[in-house]
């Protein structure tokens, strides 16, 4: 099958149009060499199909002939030699339609197929002398086996020419002969078989131009719909692309905030749907802007992105991060209560600050502060959430940084009072080291301050 790409392709540059005939030789076979044989490879199964059939019919002709014969001339000799030449040819057919079963390549291969034909014709005209006077019978015999070489034998044009014409030839010649045939019925015999060869030859080059075209039109066919497809599938990883560039943060490669907030109230409805609480933490770099005026925005930038890929080997599978904005980044917990939140935001805390970077100058110390919020019982909105957090946040940022800072409200989302209260600080069992302070904020705060992150 190493030609049927190129024929594919050939076939596909225009074989709809009304140029597909001079593609086409004087065999009505295509004049690509690659094409042909992809076409006889697709038709291998019909014309091994096709030739049983014809072989089986043929033996079964001959065997009804054979039982006619026996009728006229009874168990004579002339009956025995009919008779074995018809068990030849019949066995030749049978051996050829078994062959054809077996192996459906054997229906395209010359020599068998044309060493049965020319061994059915000389039967045939071997039985000429034997009964010379039925000249009727052996001239319809002439024309049927014709048809049959034109119409049901899978053979090359060339080749039906060669054995037609030894068959006409042979037919010619024992009937002037044996047969005591007229001058007038001479000429009108071989006026039928011209006119059959005629008929044959033009059905044969018609049904062979249509099957080719048939066959030029289903290959460009399958070649335009392969390429529909594979536009379809370049525009579906297009779309994808398109998408995930629209959803993600080129710098980091997390969710941008778009995105994030997507997410976040899909998991906020989910919580309110299974009655499970939902945190929010807003997380912030310290001192950034000093790290960028000091190292550049290309350190800044790798900061970044060093600090995304740090907080997504501390969170969950099921956490969402996102770009909020700038050195900014937030943080949705589903299943998370403030007491695992803590946890998990001193987790991220902590791995931050161990992170070694080789482009920052050992003075400068990164570390992040984070605010964490609650998702309250009855708020429908992420808003309230996230204004605990980013107070918290601000809260941190007030007290010294590098700390996780709780925010919280108290009854049905208005301030009732200013408290804060001091939560346990994490301490390190290795160092006995107090880690970082963390510190709840309840209700009540103040504005937020807007000093320097």
């Amino acid at each position: 099958m190493g030609g049927a790409p190129r024929g594919r392709e050939l076939m596909a540059a225009g074989c709809k149009d009304t140029r597909t005939n001079s593609r086409l030789n004087w065999r009505t076979e295509f004049r690509d060499t690659d094409v042909e044989i992809a076409y006889q490879r697709s038709m291998q199964t019909h014309d091994a199909c096709q030739m049983r059939y014809a072989m089986l019919v043929s033996a079964g002709l001959l065997l009804t002939f054979s039982v006619a014969e026996y009728h006229f001339l009874g168990f004579s000799e002339s009956f025995l030699v009919l008779l074995a030449i018809r068990l030849l040819v019949m066995s030749a057919c049978l051996l050829l339609s078994w062959a054809a079963w077996q192996r459906p390549a054997l229906s395209q291969r010359t020599t068998p197929v044309n060493v049965v034909c020319l061994l059915a014709i000389s039967g045939l005209l071997v039985t000429i002398p034997t009964r010379p006077e039925l000249t009727g019978v052996h001239l319809a015999s002439a024309v049927a086996a014709s048809m049959v070489l034109y119409l049901f034998i899978p053979n090359r044009w060339h080749w039906v020419l060669i054995n037609n014409a030894y068959m006409v030839v042979g037919f010619i010649v024992a009937m002037w002969l044996w047969s005591p045939i007229s001058n007038g019925m001479m000429a009108t015999s071989l006026l039928l078989l011209a006119l059959l060869n005629l008929l044959g030859g033009l059905t044969m080059t018609q049904l062979n131009r249509l099957r080719r075209e048939q066959f030029a039109s289903l290959v460009a066919e399958r070649e335009a719909n392969h390429r529909l497809q594979a536009e379809i599938e370049e525009r579906c990883q297009l779309e994808g692309r398109l998408r995930h560039l629209a959803a993600t943060d080129h710098l980091t490669g997390i969710a941008n905030r778009r995105r994030f907030f997507e997410l976040a109230e899909h998991e906020l409805k989910r919580a309110q749907r299974d009655k499970t609480p939902l945190a929010l933490c807003m997380v912030d770099i310290d001192l950034f802007k000093n790290l960028n005026d000091q190292h550049g925005h290309a350190t800044g930038d790798c900061v970044l992105a060093s600090v995304a890929a740090c907080c997504q080997t501390v969170l969950r599978e099921t956490d969402i991060i996102g770009r909020y904005g700038g050195e900014e980044f937030v943080i949705a917990l589903p299943n998370a209560d403030l007491n695992t939140a803590t946890d998990i935001a001193e987790r991220l805390r902590i791995t931050v600050a161990e992170l070694s970077l080789p482009m920052i100058d050992p003075p400068f110390s990164l570390s992040v502060t984070v605010g964490v919020g609650c998702v309250e019982p009855g708020e429908a909105a992420l808003d309230a959430a996230m204004l605990r957090a980013d107070q918290a946040l601000y809260e941190g940022k007030a007290n010294g940084r590098n700390c996780v800072v709780v925010g919280s409200w108290l009854g049905h989302g208005r301030r009732s009072q200013h408290q804060l209260s001091s939560v346990t600080p994490h301490v390190d069992p290795t160092t006995d080291e107090v880690a970082a302070p963390i510190k709840g904020l309840a209700d009540g705060l103040s504005p937020p301050l807007f000093g320097t992150r």
